[in-house]
């Protein structure tokens, strides 16, 4: 998949002379550039005139990020959460997911960068350094793709070398991209995972328009195997359709032809759900999209979600397989029910979201 490049840049005047400012000023010679004051005012006008959300994507904005850099996962008390912490340095994203939740989540057409990054690790030292005790799982990917943009903002150079240096964090960059040749040469010391949303084929040629191939990404992700990352896999969103158990099987079976599973940090499971005001959101964005039409009920959270029978099933059976990978692979659930949990895992160990926590970080440290 050919790497996303802007077709306009505009940039706030209060981080003209930012470092992530002057990485893409030196790799976009010849790109319109417009210098602001007021970037609100410009996204509005942007949004006025720009005819689909898609082409806003082609425009690039770098600003401030005026509240805070860091924020816990935003999950629900109904569920069980793992307790992450998500460093937000970027929102949007350039690849066309049908069922990506930002399309309801941020109501703004462009990729924003926020480049003020002096501020964002004073408030990493902040959180570090005031809890030194305190094990923290940070990562990028919440409302952007950790890697689509580095080729042309090099963020990797500045916050994969911070975390190398910490001894009670690490660094979870989440990706759909094979966007990787910037991690490569970076000094890590094992303290940034790189971790792949994958899902079958069917699924990524169907719904994720503008994303590498299922294989593309396994293969980024044996070159990192080969610079010494530890790596993660996220199964979020599984889609239920005809054949999906021979679909994600095969997946699997690419997956561990080529991967150690001893490099694997943990694996996470999730089954698609939405806000119901997306539905609508896809219906007309994605025509030919059928993921909405299956039969849904309202979860505890408002998201409408699978059956709980299909659900488990689909749980059951991905956990089934991976185990048969290696028994000793660390797999949880995002966003789900304790009952839930209990009746794939068939035992009593996560009741509640502190049990998840300390499972995972017991995998990290």
């Amino acid at each position: 998949m050919a790497a996303y490049f802007p077709k306009r840049i505009i940039i706030d005047n209060r981080v003209k002379d930012s470092r992530l400012t002057h990485n893409i000023m030196d790799k976009l010679l010849g790109v319109p550039v417009e210098y602001v004051d007021n970037p609100i005012m410009v996204i509005e006008e942007i949004k006025k005139k720009e005819n689909s959300f898609r082409e806003g994507k082609r425009i690039l904005l770098l600003t401030e990020n005026r509240g805070r850099f860091i924020k816990p996962c935003p999950g629900t008390k109904e569920y069980i959460c793992c307790g992450y912490q998500i460093l937000n340095f970027a929102t949007n994203c350039n690849m066309e997911c049908s069922y990506c939740i930002l399309q309801a989540y941020i109501n703004n057409p462009v990729l924003i960068v926020y480049a003020n990054t002096d501020k964002m690790f004073m408030e990493l030292e902040d959180k570090l350094n005031k809890k030194p005790e305190t094990f923290f799982r940070i990562g990028t990917g919440e409302f952007t793709d950790s890697l689509t943009l580095d080729h042309l903002i090099s963020f990797s150079d500045l916050i994969v070398p911070y975390f190398a240096g910490k001894k009670n964090a690490v660094l979870e960059l989440k990706t759909k991209t094979d966007n990787v040749d910037n991690l490569l040469d970076l000094q890590h010391n094992g303290n940034t995972i790189i971790a792949w949303s994958l899902n079958t084929q069917e699924v990524a040629t169907k719904e994720e328009l503008l994303a590498p191939s299922i294989g593309d990404r396994i293969d980024a992700a044996l070159r990192c195997q080969e610079n010494g990352f530890l790596l993660a896999f996220h199964f979020d969103p599984l889609i239920y359709y005809q054949g999906w158990e021979e679909g994600y099987k095969r997946t699997l079976d690419r997956l561990f032809a080529k991967l150690n599973p001893k490099n694997i940090t943990w694996i996470s499971m999730g089954c698609f759900r939405f806000l119901p005001e997306l539905k609508s959101i896809i219906q007309k964005r994605f025509p030919l999209s059928k993921i909405v039409y299956e039969e849904f009920v309202p979860g505890l959270d408002g998201k409408m979600r699978y059956y709980k029978p299909i659900r488990v099933e689909m749980y059951s059976k991905m956990l089934e397989w991976l185990k048969d990978y290696d028994p000793n692979l660390r797999v949880y659930l995002c966003m789900e029910s304790h009952e839930v949990w209990k009746r794939v895992f068939r035992d009593n160990r996560i009741k509640c979201s502190e049990d998840l926590a300390r499972m995972l970080e017991a995998k990290s440290v």
